[in-house]
């Protein structure tokens, strides 16, 4: 469903020079729109090929149109990451088509942003399910087809919420610390049995689809923070994440393991 740049006349040196995933396998959850399309674009334009992730049928279309967009051939997938069958779906249909996985980046997620008291049993299953078990079990899934030989890569896409919260992200700030933790003790303990990298990107106020959807109670919160941007007061971009997420996944990048990069433009230091 993707459609593909040819580079074989041996004249476009530039877009040759950055074909530095070849042939790689790559895995986005949550990627048929906002940061995760980005990152799939990304990982296509070094020449990976993508598997677009969306949870729902009616997403079917606009899970369409980021395939379209992707320099090199990918599918897509429907799996809902939040239900019990919806991790293994994903990766199964992933190696019935491809018959390995190199990238996995876990991507999907959701938010709330509500007082504390008005969070509700509803809010938490649906944030934990998603953001917490499904990456969880998405990566514990994924492991067994990674590269044999090593160089498999894992980037957990955070967020800052995980270690400075505005009001009103209790359980999503909760659910985004857990992946923090996870990429923590990950980094420690995949690397030495299955040869991969475990790290983590944490973007801050980015210009996306969802939080165009947060409202302006959410904005009253955020607007300062955003001014205080010490590179520039503005929103980060979603090609700006997706190009930290991008070199994680660089066979240069073998050395690079627990990382945390944080594209705030500076907002989070230390």
């Amino acid at each position: 469903m993707g459609e593909t740049n040819h580079h074989t006349n041996g004249t476009d040196t530039t877009s040759l020079n950055r074909q530095t995933l070849h042939d790689k396998i790559a895995i986005v959850s949550g990627s048929c729109s906002g940061i995760g399309a980005g990152i799939a674009r990304e990982l296509s334009s070094r020449g990976a090929h993508v598997v677009i992730n969306y949870p729902y049928s009616h997403l079917l279309h606009v899970a369409n149109k980021v395939l379209h967009s992707l320099a090199t051939p990918g599918i897509g997938v429907e799996a809902d990451l939040s239900t019990v069958d919806g991790p293994g779906k994903l990766i199964d249909e992933t190696i019935q088509a491809y018959g390995r996985i190199d990238i996995l980046v876990n991507n999907a997620g959701l938010a709330v942003n509500l007082p504390f008291a008005q969070q509700t049993h509803e809010h938490w299953d649906r944030l934990v399910n998603l953001n917490g078990r499904g990456t969880f079990f998405l990566t514990q899934a994924a492991l067994p087809h990674l590269p044999k030989n090593g160089g498999g890569r894992i980037v957990n896409v955070v967020s800052t919420s995980a270690r400075d919260p505005p009001v009103g992200q209790s359980i999503y700030a909760g659910t985004k610390g857990m992946i923090d933790s996870l990429t923590k003790c990950w980094a420690k303990e995949l690397p030495g049995r299955y040869g991969c990298t475990v790290n983590a990107v944490s973007p801050g106020a980015t210009r996306t689809e969802g939080f165009a959807d947060a409202g302006p109670e959410a904005m009253i919160h955020l607007q300062p923070h955003i001014d205080a941007t010490p590179v520039a007061p503005r929103l980060g971009e979603v090609d700006e994440v997706a190009f930290a997420v991008g070199f994680l996944c660089e066979e240069r990048a073998r050395w690079v393991n627990g990382t945390h990069l944080f594209v705030t433009g500076g907002l989070t230091i230390g």
